[in-house]
């Protein structure tokens, strides 16, 4: 008895059902990207492992999905080498390639790579999937995709209050009710700084960062494991605690960093981006939240993360400002800011709420029955013409009995079926049924037409 075949842990097949809700969201999201004149790009699935390790830290490296070489890539390996079983020195000798683990990097390496021949401030977007290889778990695979949009070649504010207006615009036509949380790289330096542990903003941040998760008393002991004295951590519990609306934060903040240069400019960063903000209509809310940190370290700047209101879930979008992200690859001061949408994360929030239209679980609107070889040819041309005018339509490829046409029309959720035969022939007219409430009603193709458009 042959085996029943199966996919790797952590990836998933999309059924039909599934894809088409998937494409409702990568469609949305995609159009709101090209309103403000972001271009597509899509690089290889696999890239050379120079490009990716190192780029990630220590266990970003051990997540990457290598790739052997072609041909005997043994062959050349001495016996001695092989006996040592190291697997990390024997990786580099039989691998050059690996899957791209994110989409930030091999953009970088696209900047770098293309540089002469882009348009700077150079924004794109790319919608592709990205492989880890983690321990698959609930919300967690080894295969997913990301939707990122970034621009660089420019520091302009504007394009942070760009990002706002997209994550807002996204959300609405989705119909998420959503909450943008922002801060500032800078913001969180100075506060390093006034507390005394300049040196070790990272293992602040990645502290702070986990205050929703783990509580503030958790944050403080993690703090304490990682050399901060009790008495900066008395310092800083009234500037995580700092509450007031946005102007009233930023005010308190001018004076609890007046004595941090940098403290202050991303203060002022921030100014500006609410200012703007103030003169445009937006509908999400906006919130300052000082223990927002994101992990990544290559963030300079403003950072963004939004939460679904309604939904128990992590964050569905982030991202934010890195001023010299395609240094990696050698070209230095080259700004750019960004956002990620998480698909797999949107369409669970959707699935949850019962968000996708209804109308959207099919492809087909209208399928016409098979009564045999002389109606097949007099469907065909009207057919053609229900296409040509943008409706979705097919024919039963065959004659069979109406109780299985009616059933395959069901089970397709297809909500209307058009017969014709003998009767609808002769009089030029189709018999139209309505599959959720059962009326039929005889019309001409055109006013067929009229009514599915």
């Amino acid at each position: 008895m042959a085996q029943t075949p199966s996919i790797p842990k952590g990836t998933r097949d999309y059924s039909p059902e599934i894809m088409v809700k998937r494409n409702y969201i990568f469609d949305t999201i995609k159009s709101v990207f090209k309103l403000y004149g972001y271009m597509p790009l899509e690089t290889p699935a696999m890239e050379n492992l120079s490009t990716l390790m190192g780029k990630y830290g220590e266990e970003g490296d051990k997540l990457l999905f290598k790739i052997l070489n072609s041909g005997d890539f043994i062959g050349n390996i001495p016996d001695q080498e092989l006996l040592e079983k190291n697997s990390i020195k024997l990786t580099n000798k039989i691998s050059e390639k690996g899957l791209r683990y994110d989409l930030t990097v091999p953009f970088a390496r696209f900047v770098v790579q293309h540089q002469n021949e882009l348009t700077f401030p150079f924004k794109r977007y790319q919608i592709q999937p990205v492989w880890r290889a983690d321990r698959p778990q609930k919300g967690r695979y080894r295969e997913f995709y990301q939707c990122d949009v970034d621009v660089v070649g420019s520091d302009s504010l504007l394009h942070e209050v760009e990002l706002i207006q997209m994550v807002d615009e996204v959300y609405r036509r989705l119909k998420i009710n959503v909450r943008l949380l922002i801060n500032n790289r800078k913001i969180l330096a100075g506060i390093a700084e006034i507390i005394g542990y300049p040196n070790q903003l990272t293992d602040i941040t990645v502290a702070i960062d986990k205050m929703e998760k783990i509580g503030l008393e958790n944050v403080n002991a993690e703090l304490q494991e990682k050399g901060i004295s009790e008495d900066a951590i008395v310092k800083l519990q009234p500037i995580l605690n700092l509450d007031g609306s946005n102007d009233e934060k930023l005010k308190k903040l001018k004076t609890i960093l007046q004595d941090s240069p940098i403290g202050l400019k991303g203060v002022e960063e921030l100014s500006i981006v609410f200012d703007y903000l103030k003169e445009l209509s937006i509908r999400t809310e906006i919130k300052l939240d000082l223990t927002l940190a994101r992990g990544l370290s290559y963030y300079t700047g403003a950072i963004f993360e939004v939460k679904a209101l309604d939904a128990q879930i992590g964050s569905i979008t982030g991202g934010g400002r890195y001023d010299d992200l395609t240094g990696i690859f050698g070209l230095k001061n080259m700004s750019g800011v960004g956002i990620s949408f998480g698909a797999d994360r949107i369409f669970d929030v959707m699935n949850q709420l019962d968000l996708f239209p209804k109308d959207n679980a099919t492809t087909t609107q209208v399928l016409f029955v098979n009564f045999g070889p002389q109606e097949e040819k007099y469907c065909l041309p009207l057919l053609q013409q229900l296409r040509a005018a943008g409706i979705n339509a097919e024919i039963y490829p065959e004659a069979a009995k109406m109780k299985k046409q009616m059933g395959y029309a069901d089970k397709k959720g297809i909500p209307f079926v058009a017969l014709v035969g003998e009767n609808e022939i002769q009089s030029g007219q189709i018999t139209l049924k309505h599959m959720l409430s059962g009326e039929q009603s005889t019309i001409t193709i055109n006013e067929l037409i009229h009514q599915l458009k």
